[in-house]
């Protein structure tokens, strides 16, 4: 009993630190809630955001005030066509001594940080794009032979423009995948815009201040994973993943004939971490079936892929993913 009461004091000191760094931040990034949710997901899973949205909707200015808010160490790389590997990464260089002995240097890329914006990450190549695999996986990197650890935490929050697709290389699926979420930013409202608008040209801004330090990140991290998940929700979670598997028993007809291929268990993993953030940021104790239809579109539809058929026709994957969660809510809800 002192255990479970331990713990619930836990998330209840946790769920007010993360109003506090939701309030610091949205004071920066106006009227867009659910990007910062979703945002703070990623990190309070230990995971990747990929943010994708037209330029000019603020993904930079998220990036850098959630770096200072939860006290990460932050670096952002510009990705382009000419990027190579070694400048993200880093590279040995020969280093001549004050004594003329001669040796290899390792220079850190920017990579060895806890926070790396990769800003439109499609626009360089896949070999590039396949220097951030490992380190978005395992957290470390290897260099001319040598692993060498990245800090802790580490994330990665990219950015992708979803319209000019001219001159880039989209992402594999392999990477997609070790995306905890996706993270759609859109226009804001007018009244939105109406108060960007007065709080970013007048003689002062709001400025980011720290709320988190990174030891205090990754308690929270190890926290979540303690939170409880009742068995309704871990069977919701499966009946989901699994329905949209076009060749799985509970995938429907509307699912085969749309869905090329459908998300694996990372994405199962990915709803199972996701929907306890959920439920830490709205105040909590533990998630509820609202929370797997609430984060099923951010974790699954780069996970999915449709038919060419499906791409022919307009359909939407964000779409069909809401319209298959939500009838099998009211399934679940009539039986």
């Amino acid at each position: 009993m002192a255990a479970a009461e331990d713990l619930v004091a836990e998330i209840e000191a946790l769920e007010d630190k993360l109003a506090q760094a939701k309030t610091a931040i949205t004071r920066r990034f106006i009227g867009q809630e659910r990007v910062v949710d979703l945002t703070l997901t990623s990190l309070l899973c230990g995971g990747h955001g990929l943010l994708i949205g037209l330029p000019g909707l603020g993904k930079t200015r998220l990036v850098e005030t959630v770096s200072t808010v939860m006290g990460l160490n932050g670096n952002r790389v510009q990705f382009t066509p000419d990027l190579m590997p070694a400048d993200i990464l880093g590279s040995e260089v020969l280093e001549t001594g004050s004594d003329g002995s001669r040796a290899f240097k390792f220079i850190q890329g920017p990579i060895f940080c806890q926070l790396l914006m990769a800003d439109e990450i499609n626009r360089a190549s896949p070999r590039t794009q396949s220097a951030l695999l490992q380190a978005m996986q395992e957290k470390v990197v290897t260099v001319a032979g040598e692993t060498r650890k990245l800090d802790a935490p580490f994330h990665v929050l990219a950015t992708q423009n979803p319209i000019e697709q001219e001159g880039t290389y989209p992402l594999p699926e392999a990477q997609l995948d070790r995306f905890l979420v996706q993270i759609d930013v859109q226009y804001p409202d007018r009244q939105t815009e109406k108060e960007i608008l007065m709080a970013t040209t007048g003689a002062e801004e709001a400025e980011a201040y720290e709320v988190f330090t990174s030891g205090e990140l990754i308690a929270a991290q190890k926290l979540l994973r303690r939170m409880p998940v009742g068995d309704a929700v871990v069977e919701m979670i499966l009946d989901l993943v699994r329905a949209f598997r076009p060749h799985d028993t509970l995938a429907g007809d509307r699912v085969k004939d749309t869905v090329a291929w459908g998300p694996g268990p990372r994405a199962a993993q990915a709803l199972m971490l996701t929907v306890r953030a959920r439920a830490l940021l709205e105040g909590r104790l533990a998630p509820s079936p609202e929370d797997v239809i609430n984060m099923a579109r951010p974790v699954l539809t780069h996970r999915m892929a449709l038919t060419f058929s499906a791409r022919a026709r307009g359909e939407d994957l964000g779409n069909l993913i809401d319209e298959v969660s939500h009838r099998m809510v009211a399934t679940e809800a009539a039986a």
